[in-house]
């Protein structure tokens, strides 16, 4: 009786997704991501003029709180994946991150209509210049939190999202759908990062921070309103469990098990297999982690169905051999972490403020749009390499990729070791001339120096990442099984996080140490007294020392997949995958 009801329910909800999902559905997703992307994006270049201008906030420490702030937008995005794939579903994910970030945006803003939630002005009231209240500063606070837990939510779920709308396997299309959304969906995000960071920009520069803050609000109530508008329209797939729930099982069972002896052979009736596993034994290697999938006794950890009673106490072989493809690839990914902080230069945005960034007399550049620069020298890379370089290279070389993931990775580790040095070298210069022009004591004043001297290190920042981070995701994606190839894209975005954590911790590190004993800080609000061309010179340091350490992993590295057939199945979509 219970097993007809589950028929009847199932058959109902497969005739109720036949009439939902499709492709009706995909603009309101797309406008939805596109908005929150434009939105979040277009905050982020000019926040630390905000916060040092009107909460009184040394340049380094506002450094590190915009740090901070990338750092928990992009590490909630496994926490938002997690919950969702485990307990809400990628539509309550994703409306719940869509509201928290309209709410928190608009947090913002009321912080630019009353003056109750930011400090006097200094000028105004000498002796009210005191910095910022708790209270003050627990407003802000909230707004970037709300802000990142609508990150983490919305960007991990909503590509995932779309994806459901458009899964019918009976479609012999099917497939050839799904690399269109794809495709329309990346197309979407290039161009609101773009609108982002020229189009709210400046308007954030010529039209004052209300206006500027509340263009990204409104446009959150487009994206809420969107998405919500479209929900009788979706399938709504129920929660089937997470990856990483699955990876803290297999932690979590090994460390329960740590009595058991697995240097004795064990048969491979005595491992727990999925059921229609090709995988009759896990690996040899990360011995310690095939206590897990061992099966003490089968009356107790198994149901009568042949399934693991506790998941906590007893994981799969697939299980365990996740879990050690995403222990082999770790060494190989934290090498982009220090390539990810270079990029992250403090007080850069007041560099660009000191030089003349007149392209006519009528126009100047937002100094918060010079990331263009990366984005459009990243694209036009992409587009190079996969039209032309490919073709020639893989004659010379027989891959068909041109150069192989490890290669790329390295030639982007060290243009990016060249970039951070040439940004070196530009401060310098920099800083020079205004000492020079007697503008020591004024940070504000504009040099006789064009804006296009950053150019060059900002398009090599492009060239470095579309190398590295695309052949990451490749390198990565080519090692996990089928089941694991979105958990490539997401140690990525991991990697952003920890490497926001580690710039905040090394421009905390340098600003207490320089500034000892009552030294002028490297990283002074002053950037013309102090020194960021040292700062940048200890990052290529540092950057150099990343790259020995690629070598390395590179020469004692002897990772394999031992999911042979995930790479046979991934060998066509691996470059249009990372891209």
């Amino acid at each position: 009786m219970v097993k007809n009801t589950e028929q009847e329910e199932l058959l109902l909800n497969h005739s109720q997704n036949r009439r939902k999902g499709g492709l009706k559905t995909i603009p309101f997703i797309i406008v939805n991501e596109a908005c929150e992307k434009l939105a979040s994006y277009g905050l982020q270049p000019n926040m630390i003029i905000y916060i040092t201008t009107f909460y009184h906030m040394e340049a380094a420490r506002a450094s590190i709180l915009i740090n901070l702030w990338s750092t928990l937008s992009n590490g909630l995005a496994i926490l938002g994946a997690f919950i969702s794939d485990s307990y809400v579903g990628r539509y309550k994910a994703v409306a719940i991150g869509t509201i928290s970030s309209l709410i928190g945006m608009s947090v913002l803003w009321l912080t630019t209509i009353f003056p109750q939630l930011r400090p006097l002005p200094c000028g105004q009231y000498q002796h009210d210049c005191n910095g910022t209240t708790t209270a003050q500063l627990s407003v802000i606070l909230c707004a970037f939190g709300l802000i990142s837990i609508g990150a983490g939510f919305v960007r991990p779920c909503s590509v995932a999202f779309g994806a459901d709308q458009l899964e019918k396997k009976e479609n012999p299309d099917n497939e050839r759908v799904l690399d269109s959304y794809f495709n329309w969906f990346n197309a979407s995000e290039g161009v609101s990062i773009v609108l982002a960071l020229t189009v709210i920009v400046y308007i954030q520069d010529h039209f004052g921070w209300q206006v500027g803050f509340a263009v990204p609000a409104l446009l959150m109530v487009l994206s809420v309103s969107v998405f919500l508008f479209g929900s009788p329209l979706y399938i709504k797939a129920k929660p089937e469990g997470s990856l990483f729930a699955g990876l803290f099982q297999v932690a979590v069972t090994t460390f329960r098990k740590r009595h058991i002896n697995v240097q004795l052979n064990y048969n491979d009736d005595c491992y727990y297999r999925a059921p229609e596993s090709k995988l009759l034994e896990p690996s040899t290697d990360f011995r310690c982690l095939n206590r897990a999938c061992i099966i003490q006794d089968p009356h107790v950890e198994l149901k009568p169905d042949g399934k693991a009673s506790d998941p906590w106490s007893l994981c799969s072989v697939e299980q365990v051999e996740s879990m050690k493809c995403f222990l082999r690839v770790l060494p190989m990914w934290s090498t982009c972490i220090m390539l990810l902080v270079s990029f992250s230069q403090p007080l850069s945005i007041y560099q660009l403020l000191t030089l003349d960034r007149h392209i006519s007399p009528q126009f100047e550049i937002p100094a918060g749009s010079f990331g263009m620069i990366t984005i459009v020298a990243l694209t036009i890379w992409l587009v190079f390499y996969d039209r032309v370089l490919v073709s020639l290279l893989s004659r010379y070389t027989g891959n068909p990729t041109g150069l192989s993931s490890v290669s790329r990775m390295g030639i982007g580790l060290f243009l990016g070791i060249v970039a951070t040095a040439l940004s070196a070298i530009t401060e310098t210069i920099r800083r020079n001339k205004a000492i020079n022009a007697g503008f020591e004591d004024d940070p504000n004043a504009v040099l006789n120096m064009s804006c296009m001297w950053f150019a060059p290190q900002l398009a090599l920042y492009g060239v470095a990442e579309a190398l590295n981070a695309v052949a990451q995701v490749e390198f990565i994606y080519s090692l996990f099984p089928k089941t694991m190839s979105s958990f490539a894209a997401a140690l990525y975005t991991f990697g952003i996080a920890v490497a926001g954590l580690i710039n905040s911790l090394l421009v905390c590190v340098v600003d207490n140490v320089t500034s000892a004993g009552g030294n002028t800080s490297w990283l002074a609000n002053n950037i013309n007294r102090g020194h960021l061309d040292y700062f940048c010179w200890l990052t290529t340091f540092l950057s150099v020392l990343n790259f020995l350490y690629f070598l390395a992993v590179c020469r004692f590295n002897d990772t394999i997949s031992l999911f042979p057939e995930a790479e046979e199945e991934h060998s066509q979509n691996r470059c249009l995958h990372g891209a």
